[in-house]
C-alpha cells in the first residue's frame, strides 16, 4: 500500500525532519537515509518502522541539523598550501597565467575541518529523532488506511461477484444429471433403434449413477462459500490480515478449479471463468494489503 509521512522536531538548537514513504511490495523492505554519524540509530530506526508497517517497501529519510559555531570550523592550512602548490605547478608546465583563488580551494576535500560533526552523542539526540519518526509513521498510516478503505470497498464488491456466480452453479448442478440422463438416453435409442438390443434401464441408471458421482461438487460449493465468508468476515478485523486474506484467496482458486475440472457443464465453466477472473482482481490486491 501506498502512503507519505513527515514530521519536524526541534529541541535545544537541533532540528529534525522526517520523510516516510511506502510503496507496494508483497514482502516487507526498508532503505533508512540518515545523516553521517547517525548510523548507530539504524537498528532503533528499523525496530519502530517494523512496529508500525509490516508489508510494502518502505522509504525513511532523516535529515539532522546540530547547532554550529565558528569555531566549529577550521581550515587546513597545510591541505590548502599542497593544493594550491600542485594547481600552480600545473599552471606552469601548461602555461597558463590564470592565478589560483582561494574560492576555488576551500571546498576541495580537507581543506575544511568540520568539527561540529564530530565528538557528539548521537544516542542523546534519539528522543528527538524517534519523537518525529512517530509523527511521521502516524501520518503514512493514516493515508494508506484511508486507501485500505477504497481497497476494502473494491474486495467486497469482488468477493459478492463469486458469491453471486457461486449461487448459479449452486442452482445448475441438480440440473447437469438430468441434463445427461436425457442425453444419454437419446443417444442410445438412437444407437439401439438400429439394432434388436433392447435398452437396460439398470446399467442406464449404472451410468448416470456414476456420472453424477464424478461430477458432484457439492463439497467444493460449501467449501468456497466458507471461504468466501471467512474472507468477508477478515476483511473487518482491525488488525493486519493480508497473509491469511493471501492463504484465504489460493484455497478459493484451488476449490474453482476443482469445480470447473468436475462440472462437465458449458454453463457452470462459464461461471467458473468469472469466478476465476474475480479472485484474479483480488489476488492482486491483497498483494499489497497490510
Amino acid at each position: 500500500m501506498t502512503g507519505f509521512g513527515e514530521s519536524q522536531g526541534q529541541r535545544d538548537g537541533l532540528a529534525v525532519a522526517v520523510e516516510v514513504r511506502s510503496i507496494n511490495h508483497r514482502y516487507f523492505k526498508l532503505s533508512v537515509r540518515i545523516p553521517e554519524g547517525y548510523g548507530g540509530l539504524e537498528p532503533l530506526v528499523d525496530a519502530e518502522v517494523r512496529r508500525t508497517i509490516h508489508r510494502g517497501t518502505i522509504q525513511v529519510n532523516i535529515r539532522v541539523e546540530r547547532p554550529v559555531s565558528p569555531e566549529d570550523f577550521k581550515i587546513n592550512v597545510e591541505v590548502l598550501h599542497g593544493y594550491r602548490a600542485q594547481l600552480t605547478a600545473f599552471q606552469q608546465q601548461w602555461g597558463s597565467a590564470r592565478t589560483v583563488s582561494v574560492e576555488a580551494l576551500l571546498p576541495l576535500p580537507g581543506v575544511i575541518n568540520d568539527a561540529s560533526r564530530a565528538g557528539f552523542d548521537a544516542a542523546a539526540d534519539w528522543p528527538v529523532i524517534e519523537q518525529s519518526l512517530k509523527a511521521a509513521l502516524r501520518g503514512m498510516v493514516e493515508m494508506r488506511t484511508e486507501e485500505g478503505r477504497a481497497m476494502a470497498a473494491d474486495l467486497a464488491a469482488n468477493c459478492g461477484s463469486v458469491t453471486a456466480s457461486l449461487g448459479r452453479i449452486e442452482a445448475r448442478a441438480p440440473v447437469v444429471v438430468t441434463d445427461y440422463r436425457a442425453r444419454l438416453h437419446e443417444r442410445l435409442k438412437k444407437m439401439l433403434s438400429e439394432t434388436e438390443i433392447a435398452l437396460d434401464a439398470s446399467d442406464l441408471m449404472k451410468e448416470v449413477c456414476l456420472f453424477a458421482e464424478r461430477s458432484d461438487i457439492s463439497e467444493e460449493i460449501t467449501r468456497l462459500r466458507s471461504h468466501l465468508d471467512q474472507f468477508q468476515a477478515t476483511l473487518q478485523l482491525a488488525e493486519s490480515s493480508g497473509r491469511k486474506l493471501e492463504f484465504l484467496t489460493q484455497e478459493m482458486f484451488r476449490e474453482t478449479n476443482t469445480i470447473g475440472s468436475k462440472a462437465n457443464d458449458v454453463e457452470i465453466a462459464q461461471q467458473v471463468i468469472d469466478i476465476k477472473a474475480a479472485l484474479e482482481r483480488i489476488r492482486e490486491m491483497i498483494q499489497n494489503i497490510e
